[in-house]
């Protein structure tokens, strides 16, 4: 299963005035903050322990890539008196914001997802899969990494290689492929520059997408892992 069909956002326009008022503005749209990010984790620490060990999770595929993979289930929260109404940014809520659990088996960890790279990347994978039902075969290009390629962007219509918005900065993020057809993201820009400007004590073998979660409440989704080779951050031989 694609990775992108995990996700659906409200597309919803608001006439306010006789003028359109746009989305972004709205506060359920707004980015999280910290106070909202202490509830749902005080919630989801409370529930794990009051249900021996198990979390709020919506049960995903097993190859679901791990940082979109345990959606937090609010009505389970809900249910047992946890939470009242997710929160104002939450997908749930009519934002644009999936809230989901990192690090789940050791520590787990309340992080969000913004939805509107989602829907930018299921935009280009429908392109993807129309190239792949005409060519069957995926619109693999130059290879960057093991498992790794650009696409194949101007044979799918694209004027310019795909790129998406990043939840960290105002940087566009590059858009990848491997060769089962799924998108990716590269965040490598990102994690750069955190290795720059944050200690820290990943090595070479380890999975540095952590980095960025350490300092930020986004998780990199749709990303391939990463390690460090010298003083760069490169991708591992395989993605997870």
């Amino acid at each position: 299963m694609k990775w992108l069909k995990l996700f659906t956002i409200p597309l919803v326009l608001f006439m306010l005035s006789g003028c359109l008022y746009p989305n972004s503005n709205l506060k359920q749209n707004q980015p999280t903050n910290q106070e909202q990010l202490d509830a749902v984790q005080q919630a989801v620490n409370q529930f794990h322990e009051q249900e021996s060990g198990l979390l709020p999770i919506k049960t995903k595929d097993q190859e679901t890539s791990i940082f979109i993979k345990y959606l937090i289930d609010f009505s389970a929260l809900r249910d047992r008196g946890l939470m009242g109404e997710s929160p104002g940014n939450s997908f749930e809520n009519g934002g644009y914001y999936q809230y989901v659990i990192i690090n789940p088996e050791e520590d787990p960890t309340v992080k969000i997802v913004d939805l509107r790279m989602s829907q930018s990347l299921r935009s280009l994978q429908a392109k993807v899969d129309f190239y792949e039902n005409e060519n069957k075969y995926p619109p693999l290009n130059e290879k960057i990494s093991k498992g790794v390629y650009n696409l194949k962007y101007e044979k799918m219509g694209l004027d310019n290689p795909p790129t998406v918005d990043s939840p960290y900065s105002d940087q566009q993020l590059p858009v990848y492929i491997n060769e089962r057809g799924e998108l990716l993201v590269d965040y490598r820009k990102e994690l750069y520059e955190l290795m720059r400007q944050k200690e820290h004590s990943y090595t070479e073998g380890d999975d540095i997408r952590y980095l960025l979660t350490d300092h930020e409440p986004f998780a990199p989704a749709y990303s391939p892992a990463y390690t460090i080779e010298g003083e760069e951050p490169v991708f591992m031989s395989s993605d997870s």
